[in-house]
């Protein structure tokens, strides 16, 4: 695929899609330092690239991380969800014991629940003003 100014193409599309994602933990517990945000970030570019999809920035606070990520139409955005909580969680568990100790009962580090919104482009009030303006055939 090629990419010029954010905008990719594939063999029969051309797209430009970007989600803004919030993953919070179980119970909102604050178990977050800095290191463990650093090697979050690690382990969740390698889960995009696996899905062909781009993590463009990441941060985080003590019981959240936020997530700009832009990916083709072929990636179902649940999916990706799904797999970056549960390799991030599987991997930050085995590599930190002192996260273990937070969610001994509930064996997971993320809430179930998430926030995906999609970003970019024009306003939708712009967009909509677009397409109210388009010459349709009489």
């Amino acid at each position: 695929m090629s990419d010029i100014d954010g905008i990719r193409a594939g063999r029969y599309c051309v797209f430009a899609l970007h989600a803004h994602l919030v993953f919070v933990t179980k119970f909102r517990h604050k178990v977050f330092s800095d290191r463990h945000l650093t090697r979050m970030e690690e382990i969740m570019r390698a889960v995009c690239t696996d899905f062909d999809t781009d993590l463009i920035e990441f941060n985080g606070g003590d019981n959240h991380v936020h997530l700009l990520v832009n990916f083709p139409p072929k990636v179902a955005l649940s999916k990706l969800v799904n797999s970056l909580k549960g390799v991030s969680s599987r991997r930050m568990r085995q590599e930190f014991p002192d996260l273990v100790r937070h969610y001994y009962q509930a064996n997971r580090l993320w809430s179930a629940s998430y926030f995906a919104g999609s970003v970019g482009g024009a306003p939708l009030t712009i967009l909509r003003q677009y397409i109210e303006q388009q010459n349709r055939p009489g």
